[in-house]
């Protein structure tokens, strides 16, 4: 591993520590607000009145500065998928707040998902790509993720508990994997000044995103279980920047041969624990 894509990987961890204390102090915050009347309204206004909240979004902009950090010295396809280990940060600080010990099952998936993790740097190498794409280049990207996003939104508009939880989480992947890929191109624009930054459509479809995923997320802590909204989110947000760094900016990896089937299995291994220490992590004592 080169010392730009150590750095990147040191800042993605950081990144994913983050995250880990923000969901886990949002998702308390957003809880107590009950759904009924006023709805989205009344859900954005009970949270700004909530200091308990703005620690969480503290956090969570902290973990986006790291992660904007690592994506300009890495690739999507290498600091994407380090950020799964955010559950492996929310499950031993949620236990510490509820006073239980980890289970021999939380301590065997952790293992599965490191080892995974390492395996799946060494064995791809990822490669970079570009920083950024023109709007020509995205417009199948964004036609696929519209349809997908439009979908689970509708879904979630009619559903109520746990499906409800889950739709709204995917599509805080969606958001925040597409937030990620027009990360680097927005970061590699402060080359050129505040002013070309300011100017450019990326920069503004961006912070649609990142504001678009962190209410949608909110809506999904409101609407049922940790254990419902986490797996989904955590596991999405990876996948859609991953596979934007490999469609849009042409990210590759190395791998050859029957290497590619060991990818494949890696990711799948990577997938299940994520899911399953997410859900340990939100389970009931586990994350506050």
């Amino acid at each position: 591993m080169s010392a730009a894509a150590g750095v990147a990987a040191a800042l993605a961890l950081l990144a994913a520590a983050l995250f880990a204390l923000a969901s886990a102090v949002q998702q308390r915050s957003a809880a107590a607000v009950p759904e009924g009347a006023g709805g989205s309204l009344r859900l954005a206004l009970a949270l700004a009145r909530s200091p308990r909240w703005w620690v969480g979004t503290l956090a969570d902009t902290g973990g986006y500065a790291a992660q904007a950090a690592a994506l300009a010295v890495g690739s999507l396809l290498l600091v994407q998928p380090l950020l799964v280990t955010t559950v492996l940060f929310a499950l031993p600080l949620g236990a510490r707040w509820a006073g239980r010990p980890l289970s021999r099952a939380d301590w065997s998936w952790a293992a599965v998902l490191v080892v995974a993790l390492a395996a799946f740097v060494i064995t791809g190498e990822p490669t970079a790509g570009d920083d950024a794409a023109g709007w020509r280049t995205w417009l199948p990207a964004w036609a696929v993720l519209g349809a997908v996003g439009g979908a689970c939104l509708l879904g979630a508009a009619l559903r109520r508990g746990t499906p409800r939880a889950v739709l709204l989480a995917l599509t805080t992947g969606l958001a925040y994997g597409l937030a990620a890929a027009l990360t680097k191109g927005v970061v590699d624009l402060l080359d050129e000044g505040v002013a070309a930054v300011l100017t450019s459509w990326s920069t503004w479809l961006l912070a649609a995103a990142l504001l678009g995923g962190t209410f949608v997320q909110q809506a999904a802590f409101q609407a049922g279980p940790l254990g419902a909204s986490l797996p989904a989110a955590t596991v999405g947000e990876p996948v859609v920047g991953a596979a934007l760094g490999v469609t849009v900016l042409g990210e590759r990896l190395r791998a050859g041969g029957t290497e590619w089937l060991l990818v494949a299995l890696l990711v799948a291994a990577m997938v299940a624990a994520t899911v399953a220490l997410a859900r340990s992590a939100a389970s009931s004592g586990a994350v506050p």
